[in-house]
């Protein structure tokens, strides 16, 4: 799941051309929530069979996605910072869904079980729902290492890219899919952890560089680093009590993001 994340948080940086861009920023991870949600707290999917909560998952992320790609379009040509606003927007919006289900469960049990779980833990993990969710997480993320260079002309820019030979509105609506599906099945394992698909590319770049060849592999070995420790840290804090991953990432990803925003040009 780590590995995951670090190659998301790569991809849409590039996709949106902003440092900031992670899978909560962009609303992402919010939408693969609310669709987990909806699955665990009132069986909505449960006709797809065992996996019900990562497809809802990934039709969730995938939704939220495609409503920020909507909202940036719908005040002219999408660029990187129509995208950030429009994700931070469908990122409230799926939040405040995603307490209503919780608000209005009957069973005050699940509704405690998910709010645990949308703080993110390792803990529910089983071997009877990782198979999918990591060869779905796994392809995801070998399309993302085959367009590797894409994704270096794509942060040029489009206009780099096009001249190139890379459409680069069908090279974004695959790689939108492609995160779409790895956030989702991310999601679906180990509910909401923020800040290690912002985090560890950064700590990447300045280890390798920006060209994405060296800096997708950096990223998917120090995201799950990140996330093994936090485990750690979460399970050995406050024993006999866990801590939810998420508080602990959230923690060490505060000062990450407020060391970008200080590094950011004064007018943007």
């Amino acid at each position: 799941m780590g590995s995951t994340l670090g190659v998301v948080g790569v991809t849409l940086q590039a996709l949106v051309r902003n440092p900031l861009a992670e899978p909560y920023i962009l609303g992402v991870s919010s939408g693969a929530s609310t669709g987990a949600a909806a699955a665990i707290l009132f069986g909505i999917g449960s006709g797809l069979g065992a996996e019900s909560v990562s497809i809802m998952a990934f039709l969730g992320a995938l939704g939220a996605l495609a409503l920020v790609l909507a909202l940036a379009r719908s005040t002219g040509r999408i660029t990187p910072s129509r995208m950030i606003v429009a994700g931070v927007a469908v990122g409230y919006l799926l939040s405040a869904t995603t307490s209503m289900l919780i608000l209005f469960a009957d069973s005050s049990e699940g509704a405690r079980a998910v709010m645990f779980w949308l703080l993110g833990s390792l803990a529910n993990a089983d071997w009877s729902t990782l198979p999918l969710g990591y060869l779905s997480m796994g392809a995801g993320m070998v399309v993302v290492f085959w367009w590797r260079r894409r994704l270096d002309l794509l942060a040029l820019g489009d206009e780099t890219a096009m001249a190139s030979g890379v459409d680069p509105g069908r090279t974004r609506l695959v790689l939108v899919v492609v995160v779409a599906l790895c956030v989702g099945f991310a999601v679906s394992l180990s509910g909401g952890i923020g800040f290690v698909g912002l985090a560890a590319p950064h700590i990447a770049r300045r280890i390798t560089g920006p060209i994405h060849r060296h800096l997708l592999p950096a990223s998917a070995a120090l995201g799950a680093l990140v996330l093994v420790w936090a485990d750690v840290a979460a399970r050995m804090a406050l024993q006999p009590r866990e801590l939810p991953i998420g508080v602990v990432t959230g923690v060490l990803g505060a000062p990450v993001l407020v060391a970008l925003v200080r590094k950011l040009p004064h007018n943007t």
